[in-house]
């Protein structure tokens, strides 16, 4: 294919002409960055007997993630042993990546409150120099550009125990602009995409929190809604303590039918007309129908176990999946408190000894407490079902972010879109 006037081709594709492609090595050579360095190998390795509560941050390759150094999560050393080590001091605005096991992984060190951080094997630090040719957080950003990774993969051999030795790291191509005002305009609009997706993932996990806490205070009475209560006070049952005027049932007298599917896993038919439930958390298609009604359905078995759909209208499902309706009480109600409880009833049960499936016992036997009027459980449901509807909508634009944040690091970091 003809290249675009003013590109060229590299061995990471094709860049603008003004744009340099350059191994690791070479910048080395160029005194653009130190020599990477990662932790200490061998004997003088901090073991397990070492770590303290508090001390200096050992920083292995899972507390590198989402663009930061989970330093709270961290095991410690003492820092005397520390400052007695050879290598592996890292300090604000080195830029991190992962190379062991899990690959790929990159944050810039920020603000610590520590003289430093010390790194494991699985750790190296890139330390820039000439700071005038490079920018820390164009580096940081280029890391996590699907090039670079892919080129680090293949280099690193795949599989569980992946590495690429900081020899082997001399080698990885970096695509660095010429113009060191060109870099910062590329970092600073992809910092600030992260900075969306950061604050929206701080928005989810606030609202998550307050959803949790609407769900222990509303599904267990501790907090009522105006106009319902009709005795004032609480009593002992064995679900704990409810309102006086509340009522424990198992889901059996609350529900007419609990069935499961016939069919088998794979008998969706693509583009069919009609939901096809398995124990997947996504339902596929089919051409046939055996249900209609408005249904919960549980998935039975597999790694989603006890996952809870809603759904009105024509559907099939997966033999291993359970079909609830026919309700008698407030379905929606019912499903919010089975998606806040039966996780922890076949937590239980596998504890017990069982392999981790339910049984139809498992379903029609869980004890609900709730309101003895259908009003006031459909009450509380629309509440939660409000703040699942928000939480939606806010995943939904996570989701749009972070597809833009992707979009932008293809034509960004490629020169296919120039800033400067």
């Amino acid at each position: 294919m003809e290249l675009k006037p003013g590109y060229k081709q590299t061995e990471v594709g094709v860049i603008p002409e003004d744009w340099e492609c350059i191994k690791v090595s070479q910048l080395i050579d160029d005194n653009i960055i130190e020599k990477p360095i990662d932790g200490n190998h061998g004997n003088i390795h901090p073991k397990s007997g070492d770590f303290v509560d508090f001390g200096i941050p050992f920083v292995m390759a899972n507390n590198v993630k989402n663009g930061k150094v989970d330093i709270f999560n961290c095991t410690y050393i003492r820092q005397c042993q520390a400052d007695n080590l050879q290598k592996g001091f890292s300090f604000p605005g080195d830029v991190l990546l992962t190379h062991k096991a899990t690959i790929g992984n990159t944050a810039i060190v920020g603000a610590i409150p520590f003289p430093y951080l010390m790194l494991t094997p699985q750790v190296t630090y890139y330390r820039i120099i000439d700071k005038k040719k490079l920018k820390n957080t164009y580096l940081f950003h280029y890391f996590g550009s699907k090039p670079f990774q892919e080129i680090m993969c293949i280099l690193a051999g795949g599989g569980t125990r992946s590495y690429i030795g900081i020899t082997s790291q001399h080698q990885l191509p970096i695509v660095i602009p010429d113009n060191i005002e060109e870099q910062s305009a590329i970092a600073t609009v992809l910092s600030d995409a992260d900075g969306l997706i950061g604050s929206l993932e701080q928005l989810i996990a606030k609202k998550r929190h307050l959803k949790q806490a609407a769900m222990q205070q509303l599904l267990t009475g501790k907090k009522r809604l105006p106009g319902f209560e009709t005795k004032s006070g609480y009593k002992k049952t064995e679900m704990g303590e409810i309102p006086v005027d509340w009522i424990v049932k198992d889901i059996a007298s609350m529900c007419d039918r609990i069935t499961t599917g016939k069919l088998d896993a794979n008998a969706m038919v693509a583009n069919g007309p009609y939901r096809f439930y398995t124990c997947a958390k996504q339902y596929t298609y089919i051409d046939k129908y055996a249900f209609d009604a408005e249904a919960l359905l549980v998935s039975g078995n597999g790694a989603n176990v006890g996952y809870v759909h809603y759904y009105c209208g024509k559907f099939n499902a997966y033999q291993r999946t359970y079909v609830l309706y026919d309700f008698s009480d407030s379905i929606k109600y019912i499903q919010h408190y089975l998606r806040e409880k039966l996780s922890e009833r076949i937590r239980v049960e596998v504890n017990a000894g069982n392999t981790p499936y339910i049984t139809r016992g498992t379903i029609a036997q869980m004890l609900i407490a709730s309101p003895s009027s259908t009003a006031e459980q459909t009450a509380i449901a629309e509440i939660l079902s409000d703040m699942d509807s928000e939480l939606s909508v806010l995943e939904t634009k996570l989701a749009k972010a972070r597809q833009l944040k992707q979009g932008l690091m293809q034509e960004l970091l490629t020169g296919r879109i120039r800033l400067v």
